[in-house]
């Protein structure tokens, strides 16, 4: 990647420890996930304290997301295992945080409205790691690349989610909650509208 987004040019220097060590992209990968994982149970709980605890620590998680590959890339340990399972740990840490945000809120003014959010957000997570592995493919980028997100300066759509914590920590994490289940499902959609256009242009570049 020529201009990688700026947490990952961050990651890319904190991760240099550890590449002389036994720890593998694969592991990083899996503890990640974990982190990612305690961080959505204390959202779930539905208290506020835990709420705020749990979204830095989500935070953390996704920050810690671009370990894995710039560990892969600076060790010459990428694989094809480390390439579907990042996509898989992605996958299941949104899709863990939709749920834990949509049980947490239960009780709250979205009554049940918190578990359809939750659940279209899970879901949502789901399929686009499909749709993403589907666009990697058609770009041929299926051995260790990864299809971006749409980007800007430095910043990519991805990265919204480090607001988490700071909305959290003031009070707004049920509208933002909200929100992100919407732009959960536009992301699905752009994902989808990606891979036909990519597919489209591949059959018309057939002779």
């Amino acid at each position: 990647m020529e201009n990688p987004p700026f947490d990952q040019r961050i990651a890319r220097v904190l991760v240099r420890p550890l590449v002389k060590t036994p720890v593998t992209p694969n592991q990083v990968t899996i503890f990640t996930l974990l982190v990612a994982w305690a961080g959505a149970a204390l959202l779930a709980l539905g208290d506020p304290v835990a709420a705020n605890w749990g979204a830095g620590i989500f935070v953390l998680a996704r920050f810690m997301d671009h370990f894995d590959g710039e560990l892969a890339r600076q060790s010459g340990r990428t694989s094809k295992l480390g390439y579907y399972l990042d996509y898989v740990s992605g996958a299941l840490s949104y899709g863990a945080l939709f749920l834990g945000l949509g049980i947490g809120f239960q009780d709250s003014a979205l009554g049940g409205w918190s578990w359809v959010l939750g659940i279209a957000g899970c879901a949502s997570a789901l399929i686009s790691m499909f749709l993403n592995l589907g666009i990697d493919k058609a770009q041929d980028l299926q051995d260790g690349a990864a299809t971006g997100y749409p980007g800007f300066a430095g910043f990519e759509l991805e990265d919204g989610i480090y607001l988490l914590a700071p909305i959290a920590w003031v009070g707004w994490l049920m509208p933002f909650f909200a929100a992100a289940g919407t732009g959960a499902a536009i992301y699905t959609l752009w994902s989808l509208a990606v891979l036909i256009r990519t597919r489209r242009a591949n059959h018309e570049a057939k002779p």
